[in-house]
């Protein structure tokens, strides 16, 4: 369902939108620092954004802007190509959102696991927070990933500049202060806040000619529609990113999204999503702008400040041009230790490891989050990235691929088979085997669970197979083909083969096989295992 658009804009969301751009310019100045570009690409990376999403979105409350995972990504691909090797690999995504929207791949973002995602943010915000240290010590750092810069700030420490060092510790403290002390009374953003306390200081004490280094002026000349000039072994560089990145994005931005919709009561569409998401990274990479996504800040933001539809982030659009407008001058002014400091405090809630911990605790799945955050660590954000993403995909897959079946009996009394390694009072049936897989059957694991089934047969040494198919939504060609060698192989050991809860579209593959039809009684099925064990004791 798609919400509603107003005939005219709610005053409500015009407020929304005027609290969204102050929370988007202090944060689009941090990740322009991250990715390494020059601030216009972070903010015109947010106007697209703003623009784009209310077209093709379905959130009320999404708001489409650079995101610090995104940013830091983008700082890689940047790394190894330049910078049209970046705006490349945002191109590439984009397009990899409009295809997955076009095939509906919006459950895509169900495959990076909530373990991974957590893993990820932190060891990205520790990564972050350690980069920026040089910049609020003023000394030059070598380093890729977090722990050559963490070695190379030790070594360097003799070289801090203390003005600088002062000048960041001091605005971080301050942004600490409001944030926890005062939130509740300043209206204001605390970024926006320390941010034009660093510009009027800088102005006032001319600390670019004390030896602080300054953002400089904030240029738009040259911008234009550009297509990344770059090597065909750079454009496959970037398609191998690319993938990994849309699923980070997607997860990320879908996470915020449904979220906030579920407060509201609201549904939200994920191929309608995708197509949003592809659409504005497309533009931003033709017009020079970093990767967007639905980040869980600026949202809540919108949300907390009671916009109620899209018109809140038009507006925010809006106010956001208007400040690059007016305000680009002051920005030239703004201490590079002072927006070392915001970005650290920006991402300092996700400092400590809480969501982390409490995943150990739950156990299952939740050593992903150790070893994204470790790879994010050690080997830096891109192969941190790629090994978060590789992880939550390998577990899929192994999971699904495990021939796990499970052997089944009747609860006294009752016509429900159960588990008999968990139920001790289950009753099995003489002479009759009853199995259950419980991953559907596909063509990763069809083979190893018929083997299973094969074993525990020769081992019972049953005249009947019960075989309950409920976790079968469907049968692929090498699931179908593997049914039919077993039941040749049961048949020439004279044990006979019934199926079980076989649902329409399985029994429908096992009729183009020619294993089941309206007169042949090869193999017999039935709805239930109550009916399947009956139809044993009435043979």
């Amino acid at each position: 369902m798609v919400v509603t658009r107003p005939t005219r804009i709610p005053w409500v969301d015009l407020f929304a939108g005027l609290s969204v751009a102050g929370v988007l310019l202090p944060e689009a100045v941090a990740y322009a620092s991250i990715a390494g570009v020059p601030t216009i690409h972070a903010l015109l990376a947010a106007l697209v954004g703003l623009c784009v999403y209310p077209v093709f979105g379905t959130s009320r409350f999404a708001i489409v802007s650079p995101t610090s995972s995104a940013a830091a990504i983008f700082a890689t691909a940047l790394g190894t190509g330049g910078p049209d090797m970046g705006y490349a690999l945002v191109a590439l995504t984009g397009a990899l959102f409009l295809l997955g929207s076009l095939l509906r791949a919006g459950f895509l973002g169900a495959y990076v696991s909530r373990p991974v995602l957590r893993g990820f943010a932190w060891g990205l915000a520790v990564t972050i927070i350690i980069k920026q240290l040089p910049h609020i010590t003023g000394v030059h750092v070598v380093g890729t990933n977090a722990m050559q810069v963490a070695a190379g700030l030790w070594a360097a420490a003799e070289q801090t500049q203390w003005l600088s060092f002062q000048l960041g510790a001091v605005a971080l403290l301050l942004w600490l202060a409001m944030h926890h002390g005062f939130r509740h009374v300043i209206f204001v953003p605390q970024s926006l806040v320390v941010l034009v306390l660093g510009i009027a200081t800088s102005v006032w004490f001319d600390l670019g000619a004390r030896g602080v280094a300054l953002v400089g002026y904030v240029d738009i000349q040259g911008l234009a529609l550009h297509v990344p000039q770059i090597s065909t072994a750079h454009w496959l560089r970037a398609a191998e990113i690319a993938p990994a990145l849309l699923l980070i994005l997607f997860a990320e931005s879908w996470g915020s999204v449904r979220s906030l919709a579920l407060q509201a009561g609201d549904r939200v569409d994920a191929n309608r999503e995708m197509l949003a998401f592809g659409s504005a990274n497309l533009v931003c990479a033709l017009l020079q702008g970093l990767p967007v996504g639905a980040g869980f800040s600026a949202a809540a933001a919108n949300h907390a400040s009671g916009g109620r539809s899209k018109w809140a982030g038009v507006a925010a659009a809006v106010a956001l041009a208007l400040l690059l407008w007016q305000a680009r001058g002051w920005l030239a002014y703004l201490p590079v230790p002072v927006l070392a400091a915001v970005v650290i405090a920006i991402l300092s809630h996700n400092l400590w490891p809480r969501a982390v911990i409490t995943g150990l605790r739950l156990g299952g799945d939740a050593w992903l989050a150790v070893s994204a955050a470790v790879g994010v660590l050690v080997f830096g954000v891109l192969f941190g990235m790629l090994l978060a993403v590789g992880s939550s995909l390998l577990l899929a897959v192994r999971r699904f691929a495990q021939p796990q079946v499970t052997e089944l009996g009747k609860l006294p009394g009752t016509r429900d088979f159960v588990d008999c390694s968990r139920h001790s009072e289950a009753i099995r049936t003489p002479g009759v085997l009853i199995v259950r897989p419980e991953e559907p059957l596909f063509f990763a694991n069809a083979e190893q669970v018929f083997e299973v089934i094969v074993q525990r047969a020769h081992q019972t040494q049953p005249h009947t197979i019960v075989l309950s198919l409920e976790a079968c939504d469907d049968l692929d060609a090498t699931a179908t083909e593997a049914l039919a060698e077993f039941l040749s192989g049961m048949q020439q050991q004279r044990v006979r083969l019934i199926l079980a809860r076989v649902k329409d579209r399985a029994r429908e593959s096992l009729m183009r096989a020619g294993l089941i039809s309206d007169t042949n009684a090869i193999l017999a099925v039935h709805w239930s295992v109550d009916d399947a064990v009956q139809a044993t004791e009435a043979a």
